[in-house]
């Protein structure tokens, strides 16, 4: 059993806003993306929190990802917005493009926000319950570097290709759900390998193509499955075509040839798209939809728990977060 220790979200902050400065953050990305770090550990997302923050800091120092960057956004039309990342951190340019977009969607009722050269291997799930915090529905995806072979395939061309979701409710935290398209997302498989942890039968093959619930043996050498077979497939397919055959960014095979392997993540693109059900839905949206969730909560079974809900209860705690001590180790060590 990994060795842990506590750490309350002040100093999960602290840790991870000095370690960015150090690597050359300026204040405003390293205060953003500590806020990200810590709210993914705040909310049980460990595989999106202090884990990153090695391979944020591989990035910085290779001066691969600019710590100074300001993303530049362009209003296109009044749906579409376009924005530059100047080779900057991820969460900073939705910083600047979220507001935008949200404007742009209670205006005109549907918004899109195409980001270029950014750096992205945080939780998906942070931008589009910031859209839901406005009363808005909102959609992400982004690829990666190849990690998940196609349906029918054994080697990488995919990335985990994450999709999140999130729609708004008045009275109560929003439905958030940020799931990969591959069987499971690559951190969460890293996770399991340090753990010493098994994973699911058709989570991924090994080097010789054969399915293994060894996660070690799919991070070194072997590949990720997507979820549902050829339906997974398909998805991971879709989200590398809107997240760079629409935004004209590279896609995942495309990716993995133009970067430095720093150990850090791989420049590209993300989608945005919100929605006003204000403006698109008839009659009472609200009440529509609440009684929709409370008649899928109320289903017999084991009890139906809505996507978002145990995030939120983890963010209701004030208790310290148990961080693995062996990556505390290499965070200090950097």
């Amino acid at each position: 059993m990994s060795q842990t220790q506590a750490m309350s979200l002040d100093e999960i902050y602290q840790l991870a806003f000095d370690t960015l400065s150090r690597a050359g953050a300026d204040e405003h990305n390293a205060k953003i993306l500590a806020s990200v770090l810590v709210n993914a550990e705040r909310d049980g997302s460990h595989s999106h929190g202090l884990f990153r923050l090695p391979a944020y800091v591989a990035g910085l120092k290779s001066k691969k990802i600019n710590g100074c960057a300001r993303a530049e956004v362009t209003q296109v039309t009044s749906s579409f917005i376009r924005v530059d990342g100047n080779r900057g951190l991820a969460p900073t340019a939705h910083d600047a493009a979220i507001p935008a977009l949200v404007k742009a969607a209670q205006k005109t009722g549907v918004a899109i926000a195409a980001i270029h050269r950014c750096f992205h291997m945080a939780a998906l799930w942070p931008e589009v319950e910031a859209i839901a915090e406005y009363g808005l529905a909102g959609i992400a995806c982004t690829n990666y570097m190849p990690s998940v072979a196609p349906a029918g395939a054994n080697q990488a061309f995919f990335g985990t290709n994450p999709i999140a979701f999130a729609w708004p409710r008045s009275s109560k935290t929003p439905i958030v759900y940020d799931m990969a398209t591959a069987a499971m997302a690559l951190g969460d498989v890293q996770v399991a390998a340090r753990d010493g942890k098994k994973v699911p039968p058709g989570t991924g093959l090994d080097n010789e193509g054969q399915p293994t619930t060894d996660p070690s043996a799919i991070a070194k050498g072997g590949v990720l499955l997507p979820f549902g077979g050829y339906k997974g497939s398909g998805m991971s397919m879709m989200v590398e075509l809107l997240t760079a055959g629409l935004t004209g960014e590279t896609f995942s095979d495309e990716t993995k040839a133009r970067d430095n392997a720093d150990g850090g993540p791989p420049i590209g693109g993300q989608f945005l798209l919100a929605m006003s059900p204000e403006i698109i839905a008839i009659d009472d949206w609200q009440s529509h939809c609440d009684s929709f969730f409370e008649r899928m909560s109320g289903l017999p079974g084991q009890g139906v728990r809505l996507p978002g809900e145990r995030r939120h209860k983890n963010r209701r705690s004030t208790a310290k977060r148990q961080i693995n001590s062996e990556l505390l180790e290499k965070i200090h060590a950097l």
